[in-house]
């Protein structure tokens, strides 16, 4: 793999602000942290303290498809998007909505999942209510604090972040306490539950760590706010895999050393559980909290790219133009975001935690597939500017690996992707309907709809 630095003339309408510094930083928050708050117990029930080792398979394969969004986003650095490859790729506005449409349904599903995620253990140590309930609730006041407006979303975003981080660093040097001390097994890291297969089980729990990866594509719709993006894009994207994937195996290593398998996988808070075994004093409400606010950032960065890609699908007329209504003062997409919480909230009820991330593993698989391929299709489509290119093995690789995780998910999965698929091809079918084609939206005063106050 190799890319060159090229002078290329700024004909962007946006401003780029974005440095490779600070692009690192974004890729590194949208992938780093609530997915593994929330799953590795799950992780831990399917191949025991060999937890680290999904974790590494998923990471590889995250790697695979990061390589073909490299290629594209500085090839095509005003493109913006997995749909947009597609329909390039592809020349089908179908195959382009479809692309599209995954990738919202996948974040509307993460923000359910999370939603249980936050309704679990950890919120238990705070208050005695029941699951669903909560989660509810959560979503309500997520919905709340996304139509108030993206400046006060962003500012929550950036605190939300550094506290996640740190519980994340706080995991790991209890391990190295614990192992210290020798209170811990190191053997355990190298153990799978009785009877099962290492391979099944491995592939198993890669499906849910996958979900922990994911979130690094959305940062191609940055791609043309990003300066000098030829040059700093592959850095940024391929460093914050990387941090990301270090950061977790480390977590898993020491997760393992600290705690049997078992105890891992009967709680919706494992890593609760690990500074409860470290015992060095740590209250259990400071921890709970830094992992509710983990959950929390998780779910409301999911909720307003979902909400805003409703919002301006509904603009290009691929889904009905009451969803790009905006409210007057706030200018936020108060309709999209209505809608979206709402079909939050009814998946909630569909599944539990892990069958609602193998759902959105499900969903943007098919968006990776369809990325992956597109950088072989467009092959022939030669740029003047350099461009950072990938050894066309890598993409197959990327499209076998992304064909396979398919293959491992089970018919329920399937069917709960299946059933989305067909809203969204009912609301498109929907949208070109005459008197929801011409229905007018209100504009936005003194500014872009959605950039709230």
């Amino acid at each position: 793999m190799q890319t060159t630095e090229a002078a290329a003339p700024d004909d962007t309408r946006l401003r780029r602000a974005v440095t490779g510094k600070l692009l690192f930083l974004f890729i590194l928050g949208d992938v780093l942290g609530a997915g593994i708050y929330a799953l590795f117990g799950v992780m831990a029930g399917e191949v025991g303290g060999a937890v680290w080792l999904p974790m590494l398979v998923a990471l590889v394969l995250a790697l695979l498809t990061a390589a073909s969004y490299a290629e594209l986003v500085t090839k095509y650095p005003k493109a913006g998007g997995s749909a947009v490859f597609a329909e390039r790729a592809f020349k089908s506005s179908t195959v382009s909505f479809l692309v599209g449409y995954c990738m919202l349904a996948a974040g509307v599903t993460s923000a359910a999942g999370l939603a249980l995620a936050f309704a679990g253990d950890y919120l238990g140590v705070f208050l005695d209510v029941p699951a669903v309930p909560a989660a509810v609730v959560f979503l309500v006041l997520i919905g709340l604090l996304n139509a108030r407006g993206i400046k006060e979303s962003v500012r929550a975003n950036v605190v939300m972040t550094v506290i996640e981080v740190s519980g994340l660093v706080l995991i790991v040097v209890l391990g190295a306490l614990v192992l210290g001390r020798g209170d811990g097994d190191v053997g355990r890291v190298t153990e799978f539950p009785p009877g099962v297969s290492v391979a099944s089980g491995v592939l198993a729990a890669a499906l849910l760590a996958y979900y922990s990866f994911v979130g690094f594509e959305t940062s191609a719709n940055v791609a043309e706010e990003v300066r000098d993006v030829r040059r700093v894009y592959p850095r940024a994207l391929f460093g914050s895999l990387l941090v990301a994937g270090v950061v977790y195996l480390l977590v898993g290593l020491a997760a393992s050393v600290v705690l049997p398998a078992d105890e891992l996988a009967g709680s919706s808070g494992p890593l609760l559980e690990v500074v409860r075994a470290a015992d060095v004093g740590i209250p259990d409400e400071l921890f709970s909290a830094i992992a509710l606010i983990a959950v929390a950032n998780g779910a409301l960065l999911t909720m307003i790219m979902a909400s805003r890609l409703v919002f301006g699908m509904a603009e290009q007329g691929l889904l009905p133009r009451p969803l790009a209504r905006v409210l007057p003062h706030r200018r936020t997409p108060w309709v999209s975001i209505l809608v979206t919480t709402l079909v939050a909230i009814a998946l909630t009820l569909t599944g539990d935690l892990g069958e609602l991330a193998n759902t959105v593993v499900l969903l943007l698989l098919f968006v990776f597939l369809s990325t992956n391929i597109a950088v072989l299709v467009l092959r022939s489509d030669r740029v003047e500017q350099d461009h950072f290119r990938v050894p066309a093995v890598v993409p197959v690789l990327a499209v076998a690996s992304c064909v396979l995780l398919l293959w491992q998910q089970e018919a329920e999965i399937w069917l709960r992707a299946a059933i989305l698929l067909a809203v969204g091809v009912v609301l498109h079918l929907l949208a070109q309907a005459p008197w929801w084609r011409g229905a007018p939206v209100e504009p936005a005063s003194d500014g872009v709809v959605g950039a709230g106050r």
